[in-house]
């Protein structure tokens, strides 16, 4: 004779294992305390714009010529030129001052110069003739 098996298989039903695993997505979206990332950032402001460039801290042209004084093709007398260097000294100490001399100039302005680097303790000095 022939056994009739008894079929009863075991079936895990879909529908609500995927309402359970939503209802629990849920339940973990809204209590999920996220951590405020903006606050760790550092903020600082950027310094007040006072007219210099930068991008041109890190070289400072200066021509020295028989008339007298040219500071990033500008004309300029030693006080004007002392009061550039100044102003970019306070940003950066380690910029390089390239100091052009023409032939005709006399050396007494390139000592004036140098002074004026000194006086604001500008270390990386470039001097070429022209």
């Amino acid at each position: 004779m022939k056994e009739k098996r008894d079929s009863h298989e075991a079936k895990v039903e879909m529908t609500p294992m995927i309402d359970v695993v939503f209802q629990l997505l849920i339940f973990f979206v809204v209590t999920l305390k996220q951590e405020d990332i903006l606050s760790r950032f550092s903020a600082a402001r950027p310094a007040p714009d006072d007219g210099i460039d930068r991008a041109d801290i890190d070289l400072i042209d200066i021509t020295v010529h028989k008339g007298g004084f040219i500071f990033k093709q500008t004309p300029v007398t030693i006080e004007g030129l002392d009061k550039q260097i100044g102003r970019y000294s306070r940003m950066s100490k380690t910029a390089t001052v390239v100091i052009r001399c023409t032939k005709d100039s006399p050396q007494s302005n390139l000592i004036k110069v140098l002074d004026v680097c000194s006086k604001h303790q500008m270390k990386n000095l470039s001097i070429f003739s022209m």
